[in-house]
């Protein structure tokens, strides 16, 4: 089954994106490649991270806010539980939330998944452009949201309408330019209708 094997973000000046991450609590997570390439604006993507409870998530935002990070959505509750967004200083977005709404224990540096939001502007064709590749669905709510399968992977895919994933994240939806990202799969090299590109990686090997 395709899915994601790493996300390479590319970042203006590695060393500090890398000191950023490790900082954050990212450090093997995340891989970094340099480029200039000019984007302005919104990217059309986010980095969701999934913890245990409001107190990891606390921690993890109060750790990217003294890294460097831009504070977008401050952490709160809602109807789905409890999060924030935060902008790393090389520009990309990230989520951490969960759907507990109180603490169980102490908070943990641990992290239950990663998922990438790819903003589309149609979900629906880039749904059946990924199940084409190979992509299983695990959820899919119309034209609004899909989250592919990824048992046994690092990151977890997932589709949102551009529009709605910047509101989401709290920036506006205009954006030109490179995404800064590179995802890595063994589906081969492609570029999917949001102008995502997929380069070839091998599946690590299981332990």
């Amino acid at each position: 089954m395709t899915s994601i094997e790493s996300v390479t973000l590319e970042v203006a000046d590695p060393t500090a994106a890398n000191r950023f991450y490790t900082a954050f609590g990212l450090g093997t997570q995340v891989r970094l490649r340099a480029s200039e390439a000019p984007t302005t604006g919104f990217r059309g993507f986010a980095l969701s991270l999934t913890v245990s409870q409001p107190a990891t998530v606390n921690g993890f935002i109060d750790a990217a806010l003294d890294a460097g990070a831009t504070p977008l959505k401050p952490a709160s509750k809602s109807f789905w539980g409890y999060g924030g967004v935060v902008q790393a200083p090389d520009g990309t977005i990230w989520k951490v939330a969960t759907s507990a709404r109180k603490d169980t224990g102490p908070a943990t540096r641990q992290i239950e998944q990663i998922v990438l939001l790819l903003g589309a502007a149609d979900v629906a064709a880039s749904k059946q452009f990924y199940v084409d590749r190979g992509l299983a669905v695990a959820k899919s709510f119309g034209r609004k949201y899909v989250e592919f399968a990824a048992p046994s992977c690092p990151v977890k895919l997932a589709l949102y309408g551009r529009r709605a994933l910047a509101k989401d994240v709290g920036v506006p939806a205009d954006g030109t330019g490179s995404h800064r990202l590179m995802l890595g799969g063994d589906a081969g090299s492609f570029t999917d209708p949001d102008g995502f590109a997929w380069e070839a990686v091998s599946p690590a090997p299981t332990p």
